[in-house]
């Protein structure tokens, strides 16, 4: 990952002899299938957002960035496999986890849910056997965001820890729930003081840490 916009490169042979079908050359055909034929605008910022990463990307510190993401990540895929969680590929090599919820009996969704009442920024996502899009079984983890925060491995032990606490409260608000319908779970969710006890610990844990582009000290909340 090249820590930069959603974007996309497109690689081609520059060779000016060589023409294609309708006598057009090659750098024309793409440049016309990206704009205006597909790409809505120019998008300068997104360029811009590319070239810096790039840039960042030719360092010897981002190598060393690099690295660590993946250090980061099988650390915490092995903290959530120590406490008999499932990886679906029993481990990661690169920068993503996915997690598979269902020998929980837990959906993405509800996961993910109280991850972000938790400030915890994850996805849901489908894993394998899923039936349904819609409630998907598992979520997916990144590392590399908070390396860029200067987490190393020991971190995410407490990461993992955090999202296994997340785990154990989404079992016992789905058992208050009843059901297991997404609007049940939601609403025996208001309230729930242990989400807002987890909230308060992993804003404290994260804003020791350096924010890239900011000192948090000098940062004033706008009333």
């Amino acid at each position: 990952t090249l820590r930069g916009p959603r974007a996309g490169l497109i690689f081609f042979r520059k060779n000016k002899d060589a023409k294609v079908e309708k006598g057009e050359d090659l750098e024309s055909r793409v440049n016309q299938a990206v704009f205006p034929s597909i790409q809505g605008g120019p998008h300068n910022n997104t360029i811009a957002g590319i070239a810096v990463a790039l840039k960042q990307a030719a360092s010897p510190e981002f190598k060393l960035y690099a690295k660590q993401v993946i250090a980061n990540s099988k650390a915490l895929a092995a903290t959530l496999l120590a406490k008999g969680y499932k990886i679906v590929t029993d481990g990661s090599d690169n920068h993503l986890i996915l997690w598979d919820l269902r020998p929980n009996k837990l959906t993405g969704s509800k996961v993910e849910r109280i991850c972000d009442m938790a400030s915890i920024t994850l996805n849901k996502n489908s894993v394998c056997g899923d039936v349904s899009a819609v409630t998907p079984g598992g979520v997916r983890l990144g590392t590399s965001a908070l390396t860029s925060r200067s987490f190393k491995e020991a971190d995410f032990v407490q990461v993992g820890e955090f999202l296994h606490r997340i785990v154990q409260i989404a079992l016992t608000v789905q058992a208050k729930a009843g059901s297991k319908l997404m609007k049940d779970f939601v609403a025996a969710l208001e309230g729930n003081e242990d989400v807002a006890t987890l909230r308060k610990e992993v804003e404290a844990f994260a804003t020791t840490f350096p924010f890239p582009g900011f000192e948090v000290k000098d940062l004033k909340p706008n009333h």
